[in-house]
């Protein structure tokens, strides 16, 4: 290993904080040059590094980082990291790292304590040979590992219906093939728009529930005091209303996947209730006086940080420990390097566009956006543009400029209570989109819900709330 002194180590860590854009008065103009010249690029992974605990609890144990890992590997005290430290100074989730290029990229993820490059605290940073890391009490060598062999990726540009060629994504995908094969719930994390649901599916279709039913609940879909009833069913006459016994989305997933979608909004006083029926393997019917069995495969996704849910008392810990089996972090459209081409091209195909019109330059200028709604933004312009052609810029411009729709403002005009509010906003979007990609593929509704890129039983079911 390269020896390096106090001095050199000081001077060559490369802190950067986006918040800020600029380098704190810490650093002398040399240091600010060498940061501004390695802000982040894109650059293929290349070998494997060696992270060795010197000081704190964990001191002897090392961890190695490879391609053979996710693209991101958190750090903190939870079971659920890949580096799971004992130091009570750690937070649950303290930071992140991935390979970058011959380098490694820290991100602290808003830890109590902070994260620190050779002493100096950071947002976010590049590390390489020789680094100092220090979370909490614990110390821990950056050592690059020359003589690792090389990890083969998966050569698949798909799992199922998740779609992308990136190494980002080819980093999953081997995960992604294990966990359909098991039964054990998990928890898909990510951006709006990063494909949290279309990876549920491709799960469960690519197991050995695919025969069976695959069942959405959107926890922000359904208003708080009718979620139990939703989940568990409920009996005739169980409240006012319930003119007939009606199965709930874990009777309706018996034999197949419930996917809870947004699970980080689910009310606290149902989560109880959700951890007994996943726990047990049986719920209750509201207004029901006995347990009924059901055997359903657990997926749950959400844009929010649950290790911060829990933290802040609005999520169960030891639910979010039941679920969290396994964990899947999907990355933003902007970390997944080629694969707007890629998406855009099957974008472009399955929604009928002429192969002619997407130029080389519209899939340029597209590679050069920062895709803030990830996937969804992308599908979301290319059928803009397939529909409108050259004048889908001035939409857009004019979209960007009233920044609100019509319906976004009718309904805050209300003053209603924010899940109320945000209820009506998606209802009404929902009718709008379904009427108009009904329309576009003559109200087949097999077709419909396959551009739509959602299963065809969950596109009924909303076309049934919209009536």
């Amino acid at each position: 290993m390269r020896a390096t002194s106090a001095s050199d180590r000081k001077r060559s860590a490369i802190p950067w904080t986006p918040e800020r854009g600029t380098i704190g008065p810490m650093f002398d103009d040399d240091q600010i040059a060498t940061v501004q010249q390695h802000r982040f690029t894109p650059s293929e992974p290349n070998g494997a590094f060696i992270l060795n605990v010197t000081e704190g609890p964990d001191a002897g144990r090392s961890f190695r980082l490879d391609d053979s890992m996710p693209p991101r590997v958190l750090l903190g005290q939870t079971e659920t990291c890949s580096i799971k430290l004992a130091d009570p100074a750690v937070s649950r989730r303290h930071a992140a790292i991935e390979l970058a290029g011959d380098r490694l990229r820290i991100s602290d993820l808003g830890s109590t304590n902070g994260t620190f490059v050779n002493r100096v605290p950071v947002v976010e940073a590049y590390l390489s040979d020789g680094f100092s890391l220090q979370l909490g009490s614990t110390s821990l060598l950056v050592t690059r590992d020359d003589g690792a062999p090389v990890v083969e990726l998966p050569a698949a540009t798909a799992f199922g219906r998740m779609i992308g060629a990136s190494r980002e994504m080819r980093r999953l995908y081997r995960l992604c093939e294990r966990l359909a094969l098991s039964d054990v719930p998990v928890v898909i994390e990510g951006e709006t728009g990063t494909g949290k649901e279309v990876l549920a599916e491709a799960l469960h279709e690519e197991g050995a529930r695919k025969e069976g039913p695959y069942v959405v609940f959107d926890c922000t879909a359904v208003p708080p005091n009718v979620v139990e009833s939703e989940l568990f069913g409920h009996e005739r006459g169980a409240f006012t209303g319930a003119v007939a016994t009606r199965k709930g989305f874990f009777e309706q997933a018996h034999g197949g996947t419930l996917l809870i979608d947004e699970i980080g909004d689910l009310d606290l006083a149902l989560q109880p209730k959700l951890l007994r029926a996943i726990e047990r393997g049986e719920i209750r019917r509201v207004g029901g006086d006995r347990a009924i069995r059901v055997d359903v495969r657990i997926v749950a996704a959400t844009r929010r940080d649950l290790d911060h849910e829990v933290l802040a008392g609005r999520f169960r810990d030891d639910l979010f420990h039941r679920l969290a089996v396994a964990r899947i972090e999907l990355p933003p459209l902007r970390a997944r390097r080629g694969d707007v081409t890629t998406l855009a091209k099957h974008f472009w195909s399955t929604l009928g566009g002429a192969p002619a019109e997407l130029t080389s330059e519209l899939v340029a200028r597209w590679e050069d956006m920062p895709w803030p709604g990830n996937v969804r933004e992308l599908r979301n312009t290319v059928a803009r543009r397939i529909a409108l052609g050259d004048l889908a810029a001035i939409v857009t411009e004019r979209s960007a400029a009233s920044t609100t729709g019509d319906v976004v403002e009718d309904v805050i005009q209300k003053d209603l209570p924010l899940i109320q509010a945000r209820r009506q906003v998606v209802e009404a979007f929902e009718v709008r989109y379904l009427e108009r990609v009904l329309a576009r593929h003559d109200n087949n509704v097999t077709k419909a819900a396959a551009a739509s890129g959602i299963a065809r039983r969950y596109f009924q079911r909303l076309r049934a709330r919209a009536k």
